[in-house]
């Protein structure tokens, strides 16, 4: 059994290979790109609205609100980037009914890569709120001896976002493939929509992972007579 789609390979030559994960992220991709120009093409504004449009405003309104839960009052500036993570992750568990289709997500490598999006963004959304010197003035509150300490905290909160999602993930295809191999007229149902449920949930967990470190970074530094907060 396959731990995960980098080992299923489709096209190789010499030190370039065309793996699952490649394939399976660039399949999602166009599945998102495709769906979201057909759904956007006939937008209206009148009350009378398809219902592809009235599920897209209920899934944009829905992660607009948990912004804003999170602590970023202007949402729709980061409503792109945190619902696209959110999309991906998502879509990426609920394609998985599709016999033969195994989610990027179950990769380290793309795991790693929708954790590094996040460390950069946190930085430019912070710059951008905040202006270069006081967004690297947050690294020294309470004090100048937390400087270290603050860095690696962003070092290492990438890293469990990354090992967090991977592992949910591949543990859950995981427990699918023995369960079916044991039981194959028992579980399957059941443990397809386990599947989903915990993707929809890692989905969630991610997304407002991110925006809760989007929020540390665009929170204005405590001034001295106020308790410091960072977020960890």
């Amino acid at each position: 059994m396959r731990l995960g789609p980098d080992q299923l390979i489709f096209w190789q030559h010499g030190l370039f290979k065309l793996n699952g994960t490649i394939v399976f992220t660039w399949a999602l991709m166009a599945v998102l790109v495709f769906g979201s120009m057909l759904i956007t093409r006939k937008l209206s504004t009148d009350h009378q609205r398809s219902r592809w449009q009235n599920l897209l405003e209920i899934v944009v309104t829905g992660i607009t609100e948990q912004i804003r839960e999170v602590g970023l009052k202007q949402a729709e500036r980061y409503l792109a980037f945190l619902g696209t993570l959110f999309l991906f992750v998502a879509a990426a568990a609920l394609v998985t009914i599709v016999p033969g289709y195994e989610p990027p997500t179950g990769s380290l490598s793309t795991t790693t890569a929708l954790a590094l999006c996040v460390f950069v963004a946190v930085p430019l959304f912070g710059i951008r709120e905040q202006g270069l010197r006081g967004y690297l003035k947050s690294y020294l509150q309470p004090t100048f001896i937390m400087l270290p300490f603050n860095i690696i905290s962003e070092l290492s909160r990438t890293l469990a976002l990354a090992i967090r999602l991977f592992g949910n993930m591949m543990s859950g295809a995981m427990i699918v493939g023995i369960l079916l191999t044991i039981t194959p007229f028992v579980f399957p149902a059941v443990m397809t929509l386990l599947g989903l449920l915990t993707g929809m949930v890692q989905a969630y967990i991610f997304s407002i992972l991110a925006a809760v470190y989007l929020a540390a970074a665009t929170r204005p530094a405590p001034q001295p007579d106020q308790p410091a907060a960072r977020a960890a």
